[in-house]
């Protein structure tokens, strides 16, 4: 898919929307491959991407203007709750979360090309 086809690549809502948590065993201190200078301690297991937690929620990953362009600076090595997010190409068009983070950054609902 090219880029262009692929609104993901260039909205940035759900990475500007919601808190990210995840097992300490994907950061790359663990042998995964999560950026750990990219995240903040929650429990003894688990830690949250940085900035995903403040009342403007924003990964500390995430690269450009929401709504502009706008990436994850870690896509190969994101963690597992954002490989999990449903994606434009799992679905072909924004789910329901999609729709809501779009939606509190101003933006339309995705439609189907």
């Amino acid at each position: 898919m090219s880029p262009g086809a692929n609104p993901c690549l260039a909205c940035g809502a759900c990475c500007a929307s919601l808190r990210v948590d995840f097992s300490r065993d994907e950061l790359d201190e663990a042998g995964g491959r999560v950026p750990a200078g990219l995240t903040v301690d929650v429990t003894e297991h688990t830690c949250r991407m940085r900035g995903t937690d403040h009342t403007r929620p924003r990964c500390a990953a995430l690269v450009g203007t929401v709504g502009v362009l706008a990436h994850c600076g870690i896509y190969e090595w994101r963690p597992s709750p954002c490989r999990e997010f449903g994606t434009w190409a799992a679905v072909g068009v924004g789910d329901d979360a999609c729709k809501r983070a779009r939606a509190r950054h101003g933006l339309p609902p995705l439609n189907p090309v």
